[in-house]
């Protein structure tokens, strides 16, 4: 009989296992995506060099001059990841979905926007002064790419979180909804002897701080 019941128990246990290294590595892989979509997101994305009467020269464009949507995707992203272990665990495969979708969108933008010539544009008129400016051949760096990985790490994390997440435990622990409880059934919280404070709360309360029936009113 005991055999028996050890046997029906392992699975629980190597899926609780499973879930408590899946959390680690989404939070893990969630914090290095968004940390890599951030930080590529202030870097030198694009350059060229402008053309204009008095001559030529060099211009760069910033991730955050391209597009703004990797870096605000990331911090979504990592919100809703946050946000997985807060709720309740029949909407946590919503907030999950959201974090798999700012890690798909995370990916795509910088690849779709990298060789966009319109910021090189606007800084080579800022440059020389003129409207109108030659671009020559848009040189893309590694930066664009650099966040479109971090995209790919949240996107793991997202897919994670759809899988694992109503395993996972909550942030808020059970701790404190027990003790609600049992004020709400009518349990008196345990006291502490050598904790003055505690026995004041509990005849305060109308308990007896001794462990014995409730005082009843005259």
């Amino acid at each position: 009989m005991p055999s028996g019941g050890g046997r029906s128990a392992s699975p629980a246990a190597a899926r609780s296992r499973a879930a408590g290294r899946a959390l680690g590595v989404a939070l893990l892989l969630g914090a290095a995506g968004a940390a890599a979509a951030l930080v590529a997101g202030g870097q030198v994305w694009s350059e060229a060099t402008a053309s204009f009467a008095q001559g030529q020269v060099p211009v760069q464009a910033k991730g955050g001059d391209v597009t703004g949507l990797p870096s605000a995707l990331a911090l979504v992203g990592l919100a809703s990841l946050v946000a997985v272990l807060a709720v309740r665990r029949k909407s946590r495969a919503v907030v999950a979905g959201l974090l798999t979708l700012c890690g798909a969108g995370t990916v795509v933008s910088p690849l779709l926007s990298a060789d966009d010539r319109a910021p090189l544009v606007e800084k080579a008129a800022k440059t020389s002064g003129l409207t109108q400016s030659g671009i020559e051949a848009v040189h893309v760096t590694a930066w664009p790419y650099l966040s479109a990985a971090g995209g790919v790490l949240l996107l793991l994390a997202g897919v994670l979180a759809v899988r694992y997440g109503a395993q996972w435990p909550s942030m808020s622990g059970s701790s404190r909804y027990e003790r609600t409880s049992r004020r709400q059934r009518g349990v008196p919280a345990a006291v502490d002897p050598d904790r003055p404070e505690d026995m004041w709360k509990a005849l305060d309360r109308g308990e007896d701080p001794t462990g014995g029936a409730p005082p009843r009113s005259a």
